[in-house]
């Protein structure tokens, strides 16, 4: 894949993607400045699509009650529409670096990773910025935010060597989950999806695959929930062993979600924990901040093995069209990829 030189700043507008309104996006072109003081100019490469959250958004199934805490980082608009979302985009730093910006500040021609909505040129300070470390292609940087959120998923189960950890749900959160938790020495795991296209990621990643109800019951140690799926939760339950925690990582917007708190629940004492990525857990609070667990995630990439969970790519014009069909029916898409070049 070559790495194109910088190009100079130009006064064409901006093209982002837009929620026009629950189900129906587009493109939209934005007058942007020249030049902005203190900020560098990024040109988008890729950027991923998160299919569980995004898919959410464009449905306009974000509630009410979390209009605040669901905003992304250089969001426009507010919920359910008009609004400009996204948080996973690569691009190349363009112009000068601002005399303002820290030693360490990416220069102009590095790659970068950026918490940013579907945007092909936009401005942002130095340090909204994560250089892409070398050993890392740029397009395969997408996965970054997804990264980080079965990174902090791992820290909130307590994976540890030796253990039985099943995952329920083949996503690309629930695969990085697995892939993570496969690397401590002894573990054993298994992914569990109804879908068996899902299998051959699995594989790739160096994990089992099992469809619902071929596992034993009550015998896992330690079990992530990922499927976006009631019935998924109650599956997650189901597998969890004696004293087991249960990690709960979908994210089900307006939806009611019943589990099965009787039978075995109280009886097995299992702990029912959720993990969202906008915190850090406490027993890392102390050493950790947002930029070190970007680092971490971004480092990780460099395993080529994780090319596997990229399964499509599109021209960002082709945005509007390929959201709506991914959020009405993702079928055997995992990360969904847009290239603006």
């Amino acid at each position: 894949m070559s790495e194109e030189p910088p190009r100079p700043a130009d006064p064409r507008p901006s093209r982002q993607f837009w929620i026009r309104t629950p189900g129906e996006g587009e493109i939209r072109e934005v007058e942007i400045p020249g030049h902005l003081p203190g900020h560098l100019r990024i040109r988008a490469g890729w950027s991923g699509i998160s299919r569980g959250t995004e898919s959410l958004v464009f449905r306009g199934e974000v509630p009410p009650s979390l209009h605040h805490t669901m905003r992304a980082p250089f969001q426009e608009g507010e919920f359910p529409a008009p609004v400009k979302y996204g948080y996973s985009s690569v691009g190349q730093v363009e112009g000068a670096r601002p005399d303002t910006a820290p030693p360490n500040a990416p220069a102009p021609g590095d790659w970068v990773f950026c918490l940013h909505p579907h945007q092909d040129v936009y401005w942002v300070p130095p340090e909204a910025v994560t250089r892409i470390p070398s050993g890392v292609p740029p397009a395969r940087a997408v996965l970054a935010a997804n990264m980080e959120t079965a990174l902090n998923a791992t820290w909130d189960g307590g994976a540890g060597p030796g253990d039985r950890i099943v995952v329920v749900g083949a996503g690309v959160v629930g695969l990085l989950v697995a892939w993570l938790c496969a690397r401590i020495p002894g573990t054993t795991v298994t992914v569990v999806d109804l879908n068996p296209a899902r299998e051959a990621a699995a594989r790739a990643l160096g994990v089992e695959f099992a469809r619902p109800g071929t596992l034993p019951g009550a015998l896992a140690d330690l079990v992530f929930h990922a499927s976006g799926a009631p019935e998924g939760a109650v599956q997650a339950l189901e597998l969890a062993g004696e004293e087991a925690t249960v990690v709960e990582l979908s994210w089900y917007g307006t939806r009611s979600v019943p589990l099965p708190l009787g039978e075995g629940f109280h009886p097995r004492r299992l702990t029912l924990r959720s993990s969202q990525v906008g915190a850090i857990p406490p027993a890392r609070r102390p050493r950790w901040d947002f930029a070190r667990r970007l680092r971490v995630a971004l480092e990780l990439l460099a395993a080529p093995e994780l090319d596997a969970l990229v399964t499509g790519e599109s021209p960002f014009d082709e945005l509007p069209r390929v959201m709506a069909r991914l959020a009405r029916d993702g079928g055997d898409t995992l990360c969904h990829r847009i290239t603006y070049r």
